[in-house]
């Protein structure tokens, strides 16, 4: 009985990490599409200061990615490595900025799933320890709500946003 439990419970948390992947998948894909969206506005419509979020399309995205790898980092008790917008100005410096972190995120993913575990550890820049399942989710979460920032600015600019639905996106 103690060993068919055990194996349920692997098979369980192998179907977590499964989703859990998907939702980064969707999250990229999405923001890749968010890159090609953006390639429509002038370098000052994407670093123009905005209502509420972090204050442009840019440093939202910019924002995003930087927050990601921070915590994928932070899982992987590695130093926190800072990024500063000012480096990162332009459209495509941004989108290189994504795919070469992606990469590393990919690998990680590849390499140590079987790290994805309930164990709490603690980041640099926070006082309690989180699971990392919990930080995973709250990585994925972080970003849904900063692209549906984006798509509020993408209608008050009457443009149609990227869609955000997770259906039909052959993940």
């Amino acid at each position: 009985m103690l060993v068919l439990c055990y194996v349920i419970q692997e098979d369980t948390i192998r179907k977590s990490v499964i989703i859990i992947i998907k939702f980064f998948q969707y999250n990229w894909q999405v923001r890749d599409e968010w890159f090609e969206w953006c390639k429509q506005l002038s370098p000052e419509e994407l670093i123009k200061k905005r209502d509420g979020g972090v204050g442009s399309f840019l440093q939202t995205l910019f924002h995003i990615i930087e927050v990601e790898y921070s915590w994928i980092r932070g899982m992987q008790v590695k130093e926190d490595i800072v990024f500063e917008f000012h480096d990162y100005n332009t459209l495509e410096k941004v989108k290189s900025l994504s795919d070469e972190i992606r990469g590393e995120i990919v690998d990680f993913f590849r390499t140590k799933k079987e790290e994805l575990n309930n164990e709490k550890i603690l980041v640099a820049w926070e006082n309690e320890p989180y699971t990392r399942d919990a930080i995973l989710h709250h990585v994925i979460a972080h970003e849904i709500h900063h692209i549906g920032q984006l798509s509020v600015w993408a209608r008050q600019l009457h443009l149609a946003p990227v869609p955000a639905h997770f259906i039909g996106r052959n993940l």
